[in-house]
């Protein structure tokens, strides 16, 4: 199979994961959210959030599988699996606002993942990340079709492993800071503090510091 061949069969493929994973969204919030999402966030049953963080897990686990039946080498690997990655989370917005017309604006918050703490953050930031990730796939997988590279350098790891620390630094900064603020005597009283925790203001510096090394070692292998 050709690479562009290749790349549509994983589109599809990313776009019924997106369609999935709103999906999904969609019943929690008519259970939860009946009157549309808000922060802070509501409450649920220990059941219910186990099995969302299995889900997410899960989820994961999927696409670093999808990455490593596809890929021939360990660059086309991590190619596929960030391509994929990427097309599910801008497919999962787009049928967001498809079904529930939400978010009424990209800078909008959302509660992006759940693992090992909430990461939060405008809707904008993770559409930004999945453009990048987007465009280094493509980058790394056409370098590997014309055999000019089999794997990354420590450099390259470097750079985007850091890139992407500052980025998930971004996202939790708000709820780590907050954590830290409330006086709460045992478990039970810091999650019931913990439960009415709103963002207020995002990032934007931290968030650029942790694309510029992204972008940086995108340059790299472009120009490898």
């Amino acid at each position: 199979m050709t690479l562009n061949k290749k790349l549509w069969v994983i589109t599809i493929f990313s776009i019924a994961m997106g369609l999935l994973e709103t999906a999904v969204v969609v019943y929690l919030r008519e259970i939860y959210y009946p009157n549309g999402f808000s922060f802070p966030l509501v409450p649920i049953e220990n059941k219910i959030a186990i099995t969302e963080l299995l889900r997410e897990a899960a989820t994961i686990i999927m696409l670093i599988t999808l990455g490593m039946i596809t890929g021939k080498n360990t660059v086309e690997k991590f190619a596929w699996f960030i391509f994929s990655f990427a097309i599910w989370d801008i497919f999962y917005y787009i049928f967001l606002k498809v079904l529930l017309n939400w978010p009424a604006t990209i800078l909008d918050w959302d509660i992006l993942f759940l693992i090992p703490v909430p990461w939060v953050g405008p809707v904008l930031a993770p559409c930004i990340i999945s453009v990048l990730m987007i465009l280094l796939a493509i980058t790394l997988l056409r370098k590997s079709a014309e055999n000019r590279m089999q794997s990354l350098n420590k450099t390259e790891w470097m750079l985007l492993i850091t890139g992407s620390l500052i980025l998930i630094f971004s996202f939790t900064i708000d709820y780590f800071l907050y954590a830290n603020s409330i006086d709460a005597r045992d478990k039970n009283q810091l999650l019931a503090e913990l439960s009415k925790f709103i963002p207020q203001s995002y990032n934007w510096f931290i968030f650029a510091i942790g694309i510029i090394p992204i972008l940086y070692a995108t340059f790299k292998v472009y120009k490898r």
